[in-house]
């Protein structure tokens, strides 16, 4: 009941909000500033991330290189070429309402740099934006055709708005980056693969804040987002605002209770509502942040089910038990550690601190107790992920294969089971440390 009232929404008129005017007037002092941890729009964990992948990526190096081949790898040209030639250039003698429109939103929400608007014939509901590569080039920003005839002008002001805010957030130059670094068909780190989806999340985020600023109606980025997502007429179907909003409750409520899951480049229209509507009524940048923590858990699930959570704890505990057995935590176990946990967290490393800070025995024994119970076949599994860290370090030192036997007969393995394991995997994998040979 109280999680009910937390989400309920108010639909009220931005005007009528003293603190989303006050956050109005903040960005209209901060437009001309860069994007930053103070700027109200902007979403310190977007942020982080970018900055994360980037440095990853070595994005200074591979800029510096990809501008000194752009004559030939520029996409410029064939983005120019693509709108010139396949769409509808909005200039003012020819379509004069919406380019009003355009600029209107341009100039209210401080882009300074030239932008292209373009229709394109399309039935998809949908549009985007294209950052320009080369300095003084205009960027684009397109919008489908069925969008004209489901968006209402105020709706049109919110996707606009919102594909501007891309633009404005640099969204375009990290994709172009990755892209680069990770062509089709590369395989990408399944951690980096989580960071890059998570990012993609967040990003559509801030530029929904972009889109509202642009617009000043809560209810309008609603019906927006209802008309993208079902491609229907609202005022057709005969569907109130009130009924939209009540709708969305419920299904918020399935996201927040762990059933459901985000894992499209956009995140779902339920966090979308509802991180719009904290944006709008939120008392101070404080109280937002909190209450965007809850949105974000959401989009922080990787695992669906209550064996990878516990998979999770069982990994980075059994792996810093073992890998302590010998008094000496090497950095190799921590790198092993931390790969087998990335197909299961996003952020790896923060969740082995957690762990290492609580008691970690007992969540080793807690996370075993409960993975035995759901899939006692893991048995097998589990035993050789100790085996994996104990030669991880290129040693394998006594007092660590007399906790892969304790800990076989404490799951029910025999000690010529383990020992068989631990046989195995020194035929698959042991490599002598270099300095034991030298």
């Amino acid at each position: 009941e109280k999680r009910s009232k937390k989400l309920k929404f108010i639909s009220t008129s931005i005007k009528d909000m003293a603190l989303t005017n006050n956050i109005w007037n903040w960005f209209k002092s901060s437009k001309d500033e860069t994007i930053d941890t103070c700027h109200p729009l902007s979403i310190e964990l977007e942020r982080q991330i970018g900055e994360q992948i980037y440095n990853a990526l070595q994005g200074n190096i591979v800029e510096e290189v990809l501008r000194e081949i752009k004559t030939s790898s520029s996409s410029d040209a064939y983005w120019r070429s693509n709108m010139e030639g396949h769409s509808l250039k909005v200039e003012k003698e020819l379509l004069p309402d919406f380019y009003q429109l355009c600029h209107e939103v341009k100039e209210k929400l401080g882009v300074k740099d030239k932008v292209d608007f373009y229709i394109t014939g399309d039935s998809s509901v949908n549009a985007f934006s294209v950052a320009a590569e080369s300095e003084g080039e205009p960027h684009i920003v397109n919008i489908n055709s069925a969008l004209f005839d489901l968006m209402t002008t105020d709706e049109l002001r919110f996707v606009v708005g919102h594909e501007l805010g891309h633009l404005l957030n640099k969204d375009t130059a990290l994709a172009r980056l990755i892209q680069f670094v990770f062509p089709p068909n590369a395989e990408v780190p399944v951690t980096l693969q989580y960071k890059i989806r998570l990012h993609e999340q967040l990003a559509e985020l801030v530029a929904d804040r972009y889109g509202y600023m642009a617009v000043e109606n809560l209810d309008v980025c609603v019906t927006a987002f209802f008309k993208m997502a079902s491609g229907l007429d609202l005022v057709k179907m005969n569907v109130s605002i009130e009924a939209l909003l009540a709708d969305n409750n419920r299904r918020l409520e399935y996201f927040l209770k762990d059933k459901g899951m985000s894992r499209a480049s956009h995140p779902v229209n339920p966090i979308r509502v509802q991180a719009l509507n904290l944006f709008a009524k939120s008392k101070s940048k404080e109280d937002l942040d909190k209450g965007m923590e809850e949105l974000i858990a959401i989009l922080l699930k990787v695992g669906d089910c209550e064996q990878d959570e516990y998979t999770a704890k069982f990994i980075a505990s059994a792996g810093l038990i073992v890998a302590n057995a010998d008094d000496n935590i090497a950095k190799d176990e921590i790198d092993l550690i931390i790969s087998q946990l990335a197909s299961l967290k996003i952020f790896p490393r923060q969740f082995l601190d957690e762990i290492a800070k609580g008691d970690v025995m007992e969540t080793f024994n807690d996370a075993v107790t409960n993975l035995l119970r759901i899939n006692p076949g893991m048995r097998d599994g589990m035993l050789r992920y100790m085996i994996a860290i104990v030669m991880s370090d290129k040693i394998i030192a006594k007092d660590e294969v007399e906790l892969l036997y304790n800990f076989g007969e404490s799951i029910g393995l025999s000690k010529i089971e383990v020992a068989n394991a631990i046989a195995e995997s020194i035929q698959q994998s042991y490599v002598p440390s270099l300095d034991a040979i030298c």
